[in-house]
């Protein structure tokens, strides 16, 4: 009999920003950012992804980032570390490193700036898949990476015992609802784009990995929610009412919007590491009046 793969989570995982202060990561703030997401409910966390500045980070960081995680979440939620790299050694070791310690999956972003064509991009995943000893969730953005993972590759690494899922992030519902049909169900596609939860949803998508519920998780895990119970009227108001504080957190190269957001809420300083700067003003302007829209501040 066929093992079924068991998935991740399913619901709202949060791409937790890493907090940074004087130039180093803020871990009080840190850990107040994971039982902030811990008690909204969210489903998973995931550590060291886009949002969280992973690029920037030294390998030792990345790791104390991942380990510390792991540690204040106590197997409260599935933990899922980035260890995607374009380097094939530094994805190897981060994501070897990142079972050790505990991560509970491994987010594992498509080689950037190598551009791998498709036969790399499977060797590159396979070989990742067969080291960890947790669970793989591709990771297509290719607005980052300048790859887009073809369906032909996405067929073949679903294929895979250890391959349980994708965070698509690429934009292209009708791709996406081709992949759905063409892959099986225990196969995870996970919206990587926050005005596109609903619409992967109704896909046979399992959840999001998300950006806008660092600011708003509950919110983002009730709309989720109210899908899978079938209330879709509900989580059409939902995926509507974040819209503005989406549009705004995309007003600039995240997470750029996001930090300013999250250290007008008090939860953090708005500190990032170059090449990333502060918001703009105009950035600012849209992100504070949508967060004072939404009830997020006065």
């Amino acid at each position: 009999m066929e093992k079924i793969r068991t998935k991740i989570f399913k619901g709202a995982a949060t791409a937790l920003i890493t907090p940074f202060k004087l130039g180093k990561i803020d871990f009080d703030s840190f850990e107040k950012l994971i039982e902030r997401q811990l008690e909204s409910g969210i489903s998973a966390i995931v550590i060291c992804g886009t949002t969280g500045e992973a690029s920037a980070l030294s390998i030792e960081e990345h790791l104390k980032c991942i380990e510390f995680a792991v540690s204040r979440v106590n197997k409260r939620v599935p933990v899922i570390a980035g260890t995607g790299n374009n380097s094939f050694e530094k994805a190897k070791y981060l994501s070897l490193k990142a079972c050790e310690v505990g991560a509970d999956s491994l987010l594992v972003v498509t080689p950037y700036y190598n551009k791998a064509n498709a036969e790399g991009l499977i060797k590159y995943y396979t070989d990742i898949a067969e080291l960890s000893t947790k669970p793989i969730i591709l990771y297509n953005v290719p607005s980052r990476t300048g790859v887009n993972i073809p369906l032909e590759v996405y067929l073949k690494l679903s294929e895979h015992e250890n391959i349980v899922g994708v965070k698509e992030a690429g934009g292209n519902i009708s791709g996406i609802a081709l992949l759905s049909s063409k892959v099986s169900e225990d196969f995870a596609i996970y919206s990587g784009n926050d005005d596109q939860i609903l619409p992967i949803l109704s896909l046979g998508g399992s959840g999001v990995i998300s950006v806008v519920s660092n600011v708003f998780p509950r919110e983002t895990q009730k709309l989720c929610d109210a899908y899978f119970a079938q209330d879709t009227e509900k989580a059409r108001r939902l995926q509507l009412k974040l819209i503005d504080i989406i549009n705004a957190l995309f007003s600039d190269v995240n997470p750029i919007p996001v930090k300013y957001a999250l250290s007008e809420l008090g939860l953090c300083s708005n500190e990032l590491r170059l090449p990333l700067t502060q918001a703009n003003n105009n950035t600012k302007k849209l992100v504070y009046q949508a967060l004072k829209e939404l009830g997020a501040i006065l």
